[in-house]
């Protein structure tokens, strides 16, 4: 009997064969195609790989760009894309693979995507109905070979019927939403604009435009506030008065007045001691969240690196919506594996020392447990890798450690009955905080040594003019948050969204700013087709979508209300297509102005813009009213240009941001005279002989 085993990538198709062969594993190559042959217990078995999804969706009978578009299947990715070329040689191996094999099992990764990655190419390609089904976390040898010897008789029907089934919406709206789009330029105007929509893109774009309308439409309300800055023993202490903020100028002037030619006595002095529980272990959400607070990585780059890591047996299985370490998983092993990374060594033997109980969170997801490392010591990882690995092992290590106790301190000051009030929190005992340093990230503000009844020596009592703030814009991270909790996307999907947003000109900077291109397609939109953003029947499908892994629905029924859903939605866009064409061509010819505007021109004051040669493939800097003005400026072609609203400190000049692959964009300015080119030009030779 041959047994074939399908992994999902290359580089788990090493692991899965290095866990279970017996002897010497055989490494065979097909058209440059890597499969492993090995000896089980007796038992031949093969080992193949796919290269992610082999099959993808397409339209059945192409008519060109039309919508609505319902008739699609299930095809070959090579045959739909030039990108997806590479993919045909995977499918001629596992297609060969297949003939020899009498068994298969499904060693793809363990959730909606991997059911149906091998789903598909086991009915399509190898025409079978079933197969076994390997269960693993990780992809240490340990949990691989006991997912082979305790592999479920079958694989996840419901799982991979959600999967497809979420794959037939998402492309039902992705297509004909955003063909629907763009044809409304082209049709109205005549002119060629790649837009964008989708089932959780629209929702997730107004949720951010909600947001600008709310700073937009903000007025700030000034207020006042009294502070004191004072001193004893040398040390400085500042203090607000009670009142925090004044809404009467004349009220606090008053109480202002008071202070005048006053002493400064301290009148109370009250110590409270609190207690912080660790944090529990990460779920991918809270992963995403804290690597771009603590290490400014993006949520997608966080899941690209975290899958880096899981494929090589370094953490478990990212894309889990747990946060709990079950009681299942040996701990002991985990940490005492850990202890032998010097790194980790002390803290990791101090928590062997207590009782091993995790502070889980009340998060769970029936595949896979929270975040964990294996305790495989990584080998040739860069630094991002290895920071985002160092939080996982930290966060790991704190979520079984005791509490932190904290104490605040608040000293009350009378200033001729003005009292002042000042507050100070220290960390009186570490505990968790010693495990997942340097990502704490708590402040300890200390106070100075009084008692009650000493006298302060007024340094300044002034009073501060401030006014109300607007609301923050979403981060990268903060939106991925807000879209869990209104349960929009899936835990997978949701940082892709946010790319696609940017890559569309929707949004820009890092605080998710709306660009008009963004806020005039929600507007138009809610003008004349809101179905098209509304939330409420995004989360009904994905609630949906559990019933199907629950087997309590059926595909088909879900399909064909979506079906109906947006025929409705997109006759109604018809009906205002021109209307809508209009409008979003204006906001695109604005935007895009305004994203190549670099400042004002020194010889004619009209714009500078950023524009490309062909004819040299490269970029430059023009003026907008050539040809009456000639001006141009060149810059450096190893970067792509993106304008700031800053400008030289050196010379006053517009300043551009270069972008450059796989390094850290930096400051240019245009003046060619200007001192800071001397100083790039550096920069760029110690670069050049650092590579040397």
């Amino acid at each position: 009997m041959v047994q074939l085993i399908i992994s999902e990538k290359p580089s788990s198709c090493l692991k899965i064969a290095e866990a279970l062969a017996d002897k010497k594993l055989s490494k065979n190559k097909i058209d440059n195609v890597t499969y492993y042959e090995l000896e089980h217990k007796g038992k031949k078995i093969l080992v193949g790989c796919a290269v992610g999804h082999l099959y993808n969706l397409e339209e059945s009978n192409k008519k060109g760009w039309t919508y609505p578009v319902f008739d699609i299947e299930w095809k070959p990715s090579y045959k739909i894309s030039k990108s997806s070329l590479f993919t045909k040689k995977y499918l001629d191996v596992l297609k060969k693979l297949g003939k020899e094999a009498d068994e298969f099992y499904n060693g793809c990764d363990v959730d909606i995507e991997g059911e149906l990655i091998f789903k598909n190419i086991l009915t399509k390609l190898f025409n079978k109905k079933d197969a076994k089904r390997m269960h693993f976390s990780t992809l240490t040898k340990k949990e691989l070979s006991n997912a082979y010897e305790n592999a479920s008789p079958h694989i996840d029907f419901n799982l991979a019927e959600a999967g497809s089934t979420r794959h037939f919406l998402d492309h039902f709206y992705g297509i004909n939403l955003s063909r629907a789009l763009t044809l409304s330029i082209k049709n109205s105007t005549g002119m060629h604009k790649i837009l964008s929509s989708g089932r959780v893109q629209g929702p997730t774009l107004k949720i951010l435009a909600d947001k600008e309308r709310e700073i937009k439409i903000f007025k700030s309300v000034p207020f006042w506030q009294i502070e004191l800055k004072a001193e004893i023993k040398n040390e400085e202490i500042i203090a607000l008065h009670q009142e925090d903020k004044f809404w009467e100028k004349k009220k606090a002037e008053k109480s202002f007045n008071n202070t005048k030619g006053k002493k400064a006595i301290v009148e109370s002095i009250e110590r409270k001691e609190f207690f912080q529980n660790p944090p529990n272990p990460f779920d991918l959400t809270s992963l995403q969240l804290e690597a771009y607070r603590t290490l400014r990585i993006s949520p997608k780059e966080t899941l690209d690196i975290a899958q880096n890591l899981y494929t090589n047996s370094y953490i478990s299985y990212p894309r889990t919506s747990s946060n709990q370490l079950p009681e299942s998983l040996n701990y002991e092993e985990i940490i005492s594996n850990l202890a032998k990374q010097s790194r980790y060594k002390n803290l990791a033997e101090e928590i062997l020392k207590g009782k091993l109980k995790p502070n889980n969170g009340n998060k769970t997801d029936p595949a896979h447990p929270a975040i964990y490392p294996t305790g495989e010591i990584p080998k040739d990882i860069n630094d991002r890798e290895y920071k985002l690995y160092d939080l996982i092992v930290k966060r790991t290590l704190a979520t079984f450690s005791t509490q932190a106790k904290r104490e605040t301190i608040t000293i009350k000051i009378n200033v001729n009955d003005e009292i002042f009030v000042t507050n100070g929190t220290r960390t009186v005992e570490k505990g968790w905080h010693k495990f997942y340093e340097p990502y704490v990230m708590l402040k300890e503000q200390e106070l100075p040594e009084v008692n009650r009844g000493d006298e302060l020596k007024i340094i300044k009592i002034s009073i501060l003019d401030k006014e109300t703030q607007p609301p923050k814009r979403y981060t990268p991270a903060s939106i991925i948050k807000e879209l869990e909790k209104r349960g929009l996307g899936t835990k997978a999907t949701r940082a892709q969204i946010i790319e696609t947003l940017y890559e569309r000109d929707y949004v820009k900077e890092k605080s998710l700013e709306v660009t008009n291109l963004g806020m005039k397609t929600i507007e138009t939109l809610e003008k004349y087709c809101p179905e098209i953003l509304d939330e409420k029947l995004t989360r009904h499908f994905e609630e949906e979508m559990e019933l199907i892994m629950e087997n309590k629905k059926k595909g088909e029924e879900i399909l064909e209300e979506a079906k109906e859903v947006l025929t409705k939605t997109l006759n109604h866009f018809k009906e205002n297509e021109k209307k809508i064409g209009k409008e979003l061509s204006e906001a695109n010819i604005e935007t895009r102005d305004k994203a190549n505007t670099v400042g004002k021109c020194p010889n004619c004051s009209n714009n500078l813009r950023i524009m490309y040669s062909k004819s040299n493939k490269s970029y430059f800097i023009g003026c907008s009213s050539y040809p009456e003005c000639k001006t141009t400026f060149s810059v450096p072609k190893n970067a792509l240009p993106k304008p700031t609203d800053n400008l030289c400190s050196e010379c006053g000049s517009p300043v551009l941001n270069m972008i450059r692959k796989g390094k850290r964009p930096y400051q240019f300015c245009l003046n060619p005279n200007c001192k800071l080119k001397e100083e790039y030009r550096k920069k760029l030779e110690e670069e050049a002989n650092a590579l040397l």
